[in-house]
């Protein structure tokens, strides 16, 4: 009881006036949105172990006396942390509620686009990170491309306020 109350607290932080809002279960458990949301666990897996492999490589290459700049520390756990993010929001989609979808999206959306702009500075990030950086842009593309898709679309569509 006292996780749900935590969760609550956290979905109403999160989803603001939407907080409480969640879509039918029959749509949840068509088979083109679990099929959906199959993939999207895979893509976000993907994301989590892509950002795990950054922080680790970051500090073998430190150990191993080779410059790590500050961006690349600030990159690797700020992504990182943000992918625990998505997991939360796709998790609360998952369970129907619009906001966790909304945002999910949201996300999925803008956070390529800073990620490649981030990327095309140049010196500020190894050629390492930059294409890091590209695959993680174009998973996270993958995953919007299931949001936005039809089916999904109309599951989650808009409430009526």
């Amino acid at each position: 009881m006292a996780m749900e109350n935590l969760l609550a607290k956290i979905d109403r932080l999160a989803g603001g006036r939407k907080a409480g809002i969640v879509v039918p279960s029959d749509g949840l458990e068509h088979p083109k949105t679990k099929r959906a949301f199959a993939w999207i666990t895979w893509l976000l897996v993907f994301e989590l172990v892509l950002g795990f492999g950054a922080v680790v490589y970051a500090v073998l290459i430190a150990r191993a006396g080779e410059p790590v700049p500050f961006a690349v520390w600030m990159r690797t756990i700020v992504v990182l942390g943000m992918t625990v993010t998505l997991f939360y929001f796709f998790w609360r989609a998952t369970k129907g509620f619009y906001w966790g979808y909304q945002r999910l999206r949201l996300f999925t959306q803008i956070f390529p686009v800073i990620t490649l702009v981030m990327a095309a500075i140049p010196g500020l990030y190894p050629f390492w990170m930059i294409t890091e950086q590209i695959v993680f842009s174009l998973v996270m593309i993958g995953v919007g491309d299931f949001l936005t898709g039809d089916h999904v679309r109309e599951v989650f569509r808009k409430p009526e306020d």
